[in-house]
């Protein structure tokens, strides 16, 4: 799958958009929208936002934050172990030191990454403060045309570029766990 980004200033328009594209077979967990204007998107019915957390780096940096504290979490039990502390001092304080090394990394990631935009929508900061929209589809090889038919149709549009699309299975198990969420479970 690619992704393939596009710049609007209208959300009635990027209503519009993906009410075509899911008419032709696009599916609705194939396409997105990220913009500041959360509640404004929440009132169009077709259009799907990004969730907050996915919009800043969190997943990433927590990660990173959990390697680096597994790192220093070894390193202190290392320490412990080859400096013969744990003759005098028992192992109970390293091990204590080692889970508060881990934890408060894992949490510094976190924290980290709540604050920095993710890595695939820095390049839209200046587009997103000057109060416009992205909208990205991730599309497979044979659904190039449908989505050059659709978005040639509408000259308000502007494209951004493509990018890395989230892999084909996560976003069709999306689209089966909603069809199980809203038909097994009314």
């Amino acid at each position: 799958m690619k992704r393939h980004y596009f710049i609007s200033n209208n959300l009635d328009d990027l209503d519009s958009i993906e009410q075509q594209l899911e008419s032709k077979g696009i599916h609705r967990s194939q396409i997105h929208v990220l913009s500041r204007d959360d509640a404004g998107v929440e009132t169009h019915e077709h259009l799907h936002n990004i969730e907050s957390v996915l919009k800043y780096d969190v997943v990433h940096s927590t990660m990173l934050g959990a390697i680096v504290g597994f790192i220093l979490a070894i390193a202190t039990l290392a320490i412990a172990e080859f400096s013969n502390l744990t003759a005098t001092y028992t192992w109970t304080p390293f091990l204590f030191l080692a889970v508060v090394l881990f934890g408060f990394s894992t949490w510094f990631g976190g924290y980290h990454g709540i604050q920095t935009p993710h890595k695939d929508f820095k390049k839209f900061e200046g587009d997103l403060n000057a109060g416009r929209h992205v909208f990205f589809v991730d599309i497979d090889k044979d659904q190039k045309n449908i989505l050059n038919d659709v978005t040639s149709s509408h000259p308000g549009l502007i494209k951004a570029g493509t990018g890395t699309a989230t892999p084909r299975w996560v976003v069709m198990g999306q689209d089966k766990a909603v069809d199980i969420a809203t038909h097994t479970f009314p």
